[in-house]
């Protein structure tokens, strides 16, 4: 039985008696225990509307509330008008078997059962190594997608990249000057070329595979690059454990004619016009601030074009829900490319613009300067050989995605309970050690237990704490965003590390033992779920 649930239908009840018709029913968990265990501000939020005071509002809906509820003990108020509930405590002793009952199901829902979602991350240009930045994004996208699997959806995972334009251009150039220097020794370095190891690399595999008479712009030079960057982007990805299904890319809508459909499209809904030798989205008659150039003077293409008929192709693909995951440099593009998409007849309302911010690296407290252009810059393969995948994965998420993220390696490199990594792990690998000894012992681990006698604070706030897990799920898929997950779980881990310090698990009394290895396997469960949906190892031991 899903709590909070339950309260919101007995408080809607309860309010239709006292005539009020609340549109929500907020339920919270209670920070003071002397306001029970969860709390309702439904009053509140109702007094503008009834003109009434929130505790006179609250006191007219518990008058009329059943409590004729096994598992409600006292449903009381409290200043400036919160609904309080006191539960008993056979509730969350119940929770024990549904738990196990439920084993890697738990906290699961139908939300996305038969939908389809789509998302969207990375989709970094082939023009150098993934750096700690894109680090990020991957593992961002990758938990969304766990998180919309989680739920029941069919997840695409998709990275789409721009595979022409200037950037391919300067990295052909630049790849082209590295191959001149080997053959000629002459350097004639483009300005804003790409520099570092990778490039010199290439160029010699070049030389030694086609030889030095390459024509001058060969196409080789190009091809060559964007192959061999892309199987590192690949290999880089697969090693943080992201796997994408699909690879979409800028050049495929040119050759489709799709760009030019766009351009047509856009015409005759007179959103396109000529001006200072560029063509113009009319962005200011969707209600934007200012028009937009979708062709440079120069006859090359911004961002925006190739991404309206990209995301048109992502529409008539059928997905019910689409996200985008995006650095906060592309804060200020994405809204003009919805806002063409709803234009042209298409529907925009399943779409879901994610924006993270970004990432500093930190060492002896100091910020480790880095610049991509030059080359200058911990690849995320490295920062993976430092640190170990699961503690990337983790710190990429311990901040809320618009929140800068100060990635601290020293901490991340401490193998101590410091590392709430390893917190995390250790109460995993410590809970299997306790059964593995209790089996060990002749302890009948898998034995009938009875959850009544999980009484003590420590037992029952453990409990309390386990039965939270679908709730935090669920806001996990409302706000995507994972660092709910991994507050939760830091919180279920101190909860178990205090129960663990106050209650014996393995005792002379069978029946207590027997039901203290069932709570334990309740909290394995969950951490096991939790760190699944994050993409993180839940070792057996440490």
């Amino acid at each position: 039985m899903n709590l909070k649930t339950h309260l919101q239908t007995k408080l809607s009840e309860a309010a239709k008696l006292a005539d009020l018709s609340p549109d929500f029913i907020p339920i919270t968990s209670s920070k003071d225990e002397q306001h029970g265990d969860l709390s309702s501000s439904v009053a509140l939020s109702l007094a503008k509307m009834a003109q009434k005071p929130p505790m006179e509002i609250a006191e007219k809906i518990i008058g009329y509330f059943d409590k004729n509820d096994e598992f409600i003990a006292d449903v009381f108020t409290s200043p400036p008008g919160f609904i309080n509930f006191k539960i008993h405590p056979s509730y969350y002793q119940s929770l024990v078997t549904e738990i196990l009952e439920s084993d890697d199901s738990f906290g699961k829902t139908d939300i996305g059962v038969g939908k389809t979602a789509n998302v969207e991350f990375v989709s970094a240009n082939p023009t150098g190594p993934l750096t700690v930045g894109h680090g990020r994004q991957a593992v961002l996208g990758d938990i969304v997608a766990n998180i919309l699997e989680w739920h029941g959806f069919v997840v695409t995972r998709e990275y789409y990249f721009n595979n022409a334009g200037r950037q391919m251009r300067l990295l052909a150039e630049s790849v082209e000057a590295r191959y001149r220097e080997l053959t000629d020794g002459i350097v004639d370095f483009p300005e804003d070329g790409y520099q570092g190891n990778y490039i010199k690399e290439i160029a010699s595999d070049i030389l030694k595979e086609h030889g030095k008479d390459l024509e001058n712009g060969d196409e080789l030079f190009r091809k060559t690059a964007e192959e061999v960057i892309f199987n590192d982007i690949k290999s880089s990805l697969k090693y943080l454990g992201v796997i994408h299904d699909q690879f979409s890319n800028e050049k495929t809508f040119y050759e489709t004619g799709a760009i030019d459909k766009t351009i047509s499209d856009l015409k005759e809904k007179d959103l396109i016009y000529e001006a200072d030798g560029a063509t113009w989205f009319k962005t200011t008659s969707l209600g934007m601030d200012q028009d937009r150039v979708l062709i440079k003077s120069t006859g090359e293409p911004t961002y925006r074009l190739p991404d309206i008929a990209y995301h048109i192709n992502k529409v008539e693909r059928g997905f019910d829900f689409i996200i985008d995951i995006f650095g906060s440099d592309h804060v200020d593009t994405y809204p003009d490319v919805l806002a063409a998409v709803g234009a042209l007849g298409y529907k925009t309302d399943h779409f879901k613009v994610l924006i993270h911010q970004f990432v500093t690296l930190l060492k002896d407290g100091q910020k480790v300067k880095m610049s991509t252009r030059k080359a200058n810059f911990v690849t995320l393969k490295e920062l993976i050989d430092d640190v170990g995948v699961d503690v990337v994965r983790y710190f990429f998420i311990m901040r809320s995605m618009n929140s800068h993220l100060n990635f601290d390696l020293d901490l991340a490199t401490d193998q101590s309970e410091k590392n709430p990594v390893f917190y995390l792990q250790y109460a995993h690998a410590r809970i299997c050690n306790i059964i593995k000894h209790g089996e060990h012992l002749g302890v009948d681990t898998k034995a009938n237990f009875d959850a009544s006698l999980l009484n003590h604070k420590a037992e029952l706030e453990l409990l309390k704490t386990t039965g939270q897990f679908t709730d935090i799920m669920e806001i996990a898929y409302t706000t995507l965003e994972p660092q709910g997950i991994t507050n939760y779980l830091q919180d279920l881990a101190t909860k178990f590390h205090k129960f663990y310090g106050e209650c014996r698990v393995i005792t002379d009394d069978q029946k207590l033992t027997s039901a203290r290895i069932a709570l334990i396997n309740t909290v394995k469960v969950i951490l096991s779920n939790g760190l699944k949906v994050l993409g993180i190892s839940a070792p057996e031991r440490m």
